[in-house]
């Protein structure tokens, strides 16, 4: 089993989308968390609106900021546009996503984002696996 974090600026989009991806790509077999280095008020609507289309509801969930314990708690960083607010903790996996940050994109481009990720995911659960 391993602990799998993901992190961006505002956790609001892209590390949202992440972690509920790998959940799903997952099955349980390995944990997920999410944390933003600058938290947002609230997920990007037009994020919870491209998860949906895929059966996945993100409305019940907040932005986490990223605290020393979820870095620990973590086997693989993944990171995505948050440079050098990211801990670093020795013996960590850290991997690096450039991701186009949604904020503020049209449903189509928040799509493509999406799909990019769920690739990426996916690659990353068949490593773990």
């Amino acid at each position: 089993m391993t602990n799998v974090l993901f992190v961006c600026l505002h956790n609001a989009g892209r590390s949202q989308m992440s972690h509920a991806l790998f959940e799903r790509a997952t099955g349980g077999e390995h944990h997920a968390r999410s944390a933003g280095t600058q938290p947002a008020d609230r997920i990007n609507p037009v994020v919870v609106d491209a998860m949906r289309e895929l059966g996945i509801d993100l409305a019940d969930r907040a932005p986490h900021r990223l605290s020393d314990d979820d870095a620990r708690w973590a086997d693989v960083v993944v990171t995505m546009g948050c440079g050098d607010s990211c801990p670093v903790i020795p013996g960590r996996r850290y991997i690096e996503w450039e991701l186009t940050d949604p904020a503020g994109k049209p449903i189509d481009e928040v799509r493509t984002i999406r799909d990019e990720i769920a690739t990426r995911v996916a690659a990353l659960a068949d490593e773990l696996a």
